[in-house]
């Protein structure tokens, strides 16, 4: 398995090991597009690998919080409650970059800055870039992407 995701058509697109893909998915990357730095709210590029998978039997649109539930499940009511959050929600792959210097290490340590793929409100756009740095998906499809893929699993991010 492998994923690939595209930042100017906010795609993300599952490979099976022959290289065929097997889903696809619209996405939603950085508003403020590609870039590596810490506190650049932007989204990293090159390879990355899922170091974690969190939120493993967690309904759908369940909150998570310093990648821990909250136990609050995102509603319109509860989002109206707290204006303004940036919502994780349902599932959470932590990525961790591979290239030391450009997303590993230092400034740039892609899991130190805590970049994501992970479900958001389904009242969110998909396609259009709005997020603080992670990959926000569907609710539904992060979690069907969560069952497919291990810890482990290379993911190539390209602007």
């Amino acid at each position: 398995m492998q994923i690939r995701i595209d930042i100017s058509t906010q795609t993300l697109a599952l490979f099976g090991d022959d290289g065929a893909c097997i889903r696809r998915y619209n996405v939603s990357t950085a508003r403020n597009g590609p870039g590596e730095e810490s506190g650049s709210h932007c989204t990293p590029r090159g390879r990355h690998v899922i170091r974690a998978r969190i939120g493993a039997g967690a309904p759908l649109g369940a909150a998570f919080r310093g990648r821990r539930p909250t136990g609050e499940v995102w509603s319109p009511e509860l989002a109206a409650e707290r204006p303004g959050r940036d919502w994780i929600l349902t599932r959470i792959l932590w990525l961790s970059g591979k290239e030391p210097g450009f997303n590993r290490l230092g400034t740039v340590d892609s899991m130190r800055r805590y970049i994501y793929i992970h479900g958001t409100p389904d009242t969110e756009p998909m396609g259009v870039p709005l997020s603080i740095g992670c990959v926000r998906m569907r609710n539904r499809d992060v979690a069907e992407l969560f069952d497919l893929v291990p810890v482990g699993t290379p993911v190539d991010i390209q602007a």
